[in-house]
């Protein structure tokens, strides 16, 4: 699916979002439209791309502004357009400080009983000149079907500014409402701006990355000239310098050059990988030592650092259920708002309170209801928690993996790969009749040119061939066959040594503890036995540790023989588990799990498990893995350490915690505020709300929603001590 981001503004709740993500969803070729509100973005995935502009203009007619602009890119005007651009953050700070200038005499006048109603007009509707594109997007909204923050607010500051000026012109007798239409514009607009600064906080993490990137790269052309081009121009195939200190700027190969790269701000790992010939390198990481060149494999937008980026961004566009009932109240909040305003001052003129009381009492409920704090409930929360967990290494691919990752309650965990490293070693070593040096280098003589695990983790040993082998030949399920300086010898497992009739001992202590054993028999006899085993990763036990301490149901699951899988749950801790499984079998388990009406999350690493990590309600994958298995989860573990397991899953349930108490948050608010506003109380205790006083209010609640998302940045997970 190919991504386009488009910068919109004038968006303010859930139901402005709600309405651009339709406008964009109905143009031709638009398979989903997700906006994030936080950054002010529309995301728009399609199969073959779409017309921009046409994006552009359906956006445009419901009055909100729109902009393609180009994702990681690396110059600077994209990086302003993307994080909201400084210059817009000026201009809105100096308004805020210009309207309070001309409030504070405005407030004066007014509550100090000096008069001179036109002066306060006059500060009035400098301050709405001030404010005046509340008006502007309100009016567009409205004519566009899209009514929003901006249509309440314009109405209600409008209709308060409308009939203080009547009143003054026809000279007539009545409440001059200019104080309030200029603390409600005032006040929404300190709320706003303070909102954004918050709300900016909620998306450095995105800045943070997007910073890793330089801008520009030093491009070695076929003449020998070393040339400084933009990031963003790198073609693949191109052939880059990086000197020590620097930071890669694409995805690439090494072509020449040994020196050791910082990958830490990718795997979260802090120690240095050594890099030669042949290896990866990847955008943003930094090369420690030597000079470097290496041919660009992948283009700037498509790079590893790219991809987290978008993760990162485009987790809290991707809604989390729980989201949704917000989005469907907020998407017919407003023409509700504005009948119950209307029906609040037809109430209060019936009731004999006059006019001027009816307008203040719908004003304020036009002015208070606005669902700010209901559309940011849900993103701000999931982006913060998205950033945190950038910083472990565990990346998000959407709000909905994160609130199934926090309602999981049985984990369901691959064993080759997730729980081990996926890499058999040797472990054991027992000559017979000849020494250690000499059994090894008759196995590395046998495995020479192997390629399966096994072999590579016998030759890894270090041992130099005995000599040269003839007739070698592979019995497949048993082992090798071949003649080593003339003798007939043969490595492989008991079964290949009974097959030639050759005694050996069996070694259950070794196969009791998940080892497998390979003999080795040379002219008939029996050299000794070497033991190898794909060992437990160093942070297993303590994975299942935490995940037991946690009150989850954790079960083992691999394609291993019963004694093997049996050896490592013993290791770890493990109290289930079942083996001899095939890619059907894994699937079929998560299946028969969730039908016993459990919640399960799936973490695995390779193509087999990804069925399973499909049909999982959440599927974690590790990032050392198949890019199928990574492909197919919906949250992926960057460091390939099982102790994040437990972690990703505590993230994810302060993140639901956080996303719980900030719609609880702004649907009370809403609940009790507009019952105030419309005077409800007043006949019975003589509670009203001042329209200027609702327009604080309604700041203080989505300034108050956003902080608390901001609380996810300091939270910690530590597993529990070793009993």
């Amino acid at each position: 699916m190919k991504e386009q981001v488009f910068k919109i503004t004038g968006m303010h709740c859930a139901g402005c979002a709600g309405r651009v993500e339709k406008a964009a969803g109905a143009v031709r070729g638009v398979d989903e439209a997700l906006v994030n509100l936080p950054l002010g973005e529309l995301l728009v995935r399609s199969g073959d791309g779409v017309n921009g502009e046409e994006v552009v203009a359906a956006v445009k007619r419901l009055g909100f502004g729109a902009e393609e602009i180009v994702f990681a890119s690396a110059d600077s005007e994209g990086q302003e357009k993307r994080g909201g651009g400084k210059k817009g953050e000026r201009s809105g700070g100096w308004r805020v400080v210009s309207s309070v200038v001309l409030l504070i005499p405005l407030v004066i006048l007014h509550h100090g009983g000096l008069g001179l109603p036109w002066v306060q007009a006059a500060l009035a509707v400098a301050i709405a000149g001030l404010n005046y594109q509340f008006f502007t997007r309100g009016v567009r909204t409205v004519l566009g079907g899209a009514p929003g923050m901006d249509a309440l607010v314009s109405m209600g500051s409008g209709v308060a500014l409308a009939d203080g000026l009547v009143h003054l012109v026809r000279g007539t007798d009545g409440m001059l409402f200019f104080e309030s239409a200029g603390m409600i514009l005032t006040f929404i607009s300190v709320g706003k701006w303070l909102e954004r600064c918050a709300t900016k906080r909620t998306g450095q993490a995105v800045e943070k990355l997007s910073s890793l990137l330089p801008s520009t790269a030093t491009v070695l052309r076929d003449d020998g000239r070393e040339e400084s081009v933009p990031t963003a121009q790198l073609g693949v195939g191109e052939i880059i310098l990086v000197r020590p200190g620097d930071r890669l700027p694409a995805d690439g190969e090494v072509t020449e050059g040994l020196s050791a790269a910082d990958e830490s701000t990718l795997t979260g790992e802090g120690m240095p990988v050594d890099k030669a010939i042949g290896d990866a390198v990847y955008a943003g990481t930094v090369n420690l030592h030597g000079v470097l060149r290496v041919r660009v494999t992948k283009a700037c937008a498509d790079s590893a650092l790219s991809g987290i980026i978008r993760l990162v961004s485009d987790a809290a566009a991707r809604k989390a259920p729980v989201a949704r009932l917000a989005d469907r109240i907020a998407c017919v909040f407003v023409p509700t708002v504005v009948a119950i305003a209307t029906i609040t001052a037809a109430v209060w003129l019936i009731g004999g309170y006059g006019w001027d009381a009816a307008l203040a009492r719908a004003v304020a409920v036009l002015v208070i209801s606005c669902p700010c704090a209901l559309g940011l409930a849900t993103p701000v929360a999931i982006m913060v928690g998205s950033g945190k967990g950038a910083e472990w290494g565990i990346l998000f691919r959407s709000g909905e993996a994160m609130e199934a990752a926090g309602r999981a309650r049985c984990v369901v965990l691959d064993k080759t790969g997730t729980l081990t490293t996926g890499k058999p070693t040797i472990t054991d070593v027992l000559p017979h009749g000849c020494s250690r040096e000499e059994l090894l280098k008759l196995a590395v003589s046998m495995e020479s040119g192997a390629n399966h695990p096994l072999a590579q983790a016998v030759l890894a040993c270090g041992e130099a061939p005995l000599g040269p082998v003839s007739h070698l030949r592979y019995i497949p399920g048993l082992g090798m066959r071949g003649e080593v300086q003339g003798a007939d010898c043969a490595f492989g497992n008991a079964r290949l040594m009974h097959e030639l009739g050759v005694s050996v001992p069996e070694k259950e202590e070794l196969q009791d503890a998940g080892k497998t054993v390979l003999h080795v028999v040379c002219a008939g006899e029996w050299k000794g036995c070497i033991a190898v085993a794909d060992g437990a990763r160093e942070s297993a036990a303590t994975a299942v540790r935490a995940l037991d301490a946690d009150g989850m149901r954790v079960l083992m699951i691999t394609g291993d023989n019963e004694r093997t899988a049996g050896a490592l749950a013993g290791q770890l801790g493990l109290k289930e588990w079942r083996a001899s499984a095939f890619p059907q079998d894994k699937e079929q388990l998560v299946r028969a799990l969730q039908e016993q009406g459990e919640r399960v999350a799936m973490v695995g690493d390779g193509v087999n498990d990804a069925p399973a990590l499909t049909r999982a309600d959440v599927g974690i994958a590790i990032g050392t893995g198949t890019d199928i298995a990574v492909e197919s989860a919906g949250i992926i573990l960057m460091r390939s350490e099982p102790v994040d397991i437990p972690r990703v899953l505590a993230l994810s349930r302060a993140i639901l915690t956080k996303i719980r108490q900030n719609l609880f948050l702004a649907l009370i608010y809403n609940v009790l505020a507009i019952p105030l506003a419309a005077g409800v109380f007043y006949p019975v205790l003589g509670w009203q709300l001042h329209p200027a006083v609702a327009a604080a209010a309604m700041g203080l609640s989505s300034l108050c929603v956003v902080t608390n998302a901001l609380r996810l940045r300091s939270f910690s997970y530590s597993p529990p001590p070793e009993r």
